[in-house]
């Protein structure tokens, strides 16, 4: 069996009286992001990239947000899990692309520990892990600052069973 590749999206809209977590760093803002977990729509869109390309489901699946366990949860925590099941069906995530579209607050700042919080979960390389951000020109709900979207790609390999 071949390389596979998988693609991810998720969206959250900003809640206040919320954390703002995104790669697994708590970006200083006045508002954050509605959701079950911790809601890194990042880490989600992540792990819904390395599901896809092991053909898993997706986030959902695994850590429903009707599950009570998961209130809260650390979403890296939920992506190393991710990255489990997909050594379980075989396959090795070898590299991985995100871009977020958020209007405000200015993530570059972030993105060097945003690298380095995925590939400890995902258990690569920070080189093979890349994030960027841009704003939409004021245009859709992350351009009204309604909410942040975050897209990714991966690579993973099929592993040699002997």
């Amino acid at each position: 069996m071949a390389d596979r590749i998988g693609f991810g999206v998720d969206v959250h809209a900003f809640a206040e009286g919320r954390r703002f977590i995104l790669g697994g760093v708590d970006i200083p803002h006045s508002r954050g992001l509605a959701g079950h977990s911790d809601a890194d729509v990042l880490a989600h869109a992540v792990a819904d990239a390395i599901l896809s390309a092991a053909r898993l489901g997706d986030i959902g699946r695994l850590f429903p947000d009707t599950d009570p366990s998961f209130k809260d949860a650390d979403s890296l925590v939920l992506l190393a899990k991710a990255v489990e099941e997909v050594r379980k069906a075989g396959f090795a995530v070898v590299d991985v692309d995100c871009t977020v579209a958020c209007q405000a607050p200015k993530l570059s700042p972030h993105r060097d520990q945003m690298r380095s919080n995925l590939a400890k979960a995902l258990g690569i390389p920070v080189e093979n892990v890349g994030v960027k951000a841009t704003t939409t020109e004021r245009l859709g709900f992350e351009g009204r600052e309604e909410g942040v979207s975050a897209y990714a790609v991966c690579l993973l390999d099929r592993r040699k069973t002997a």
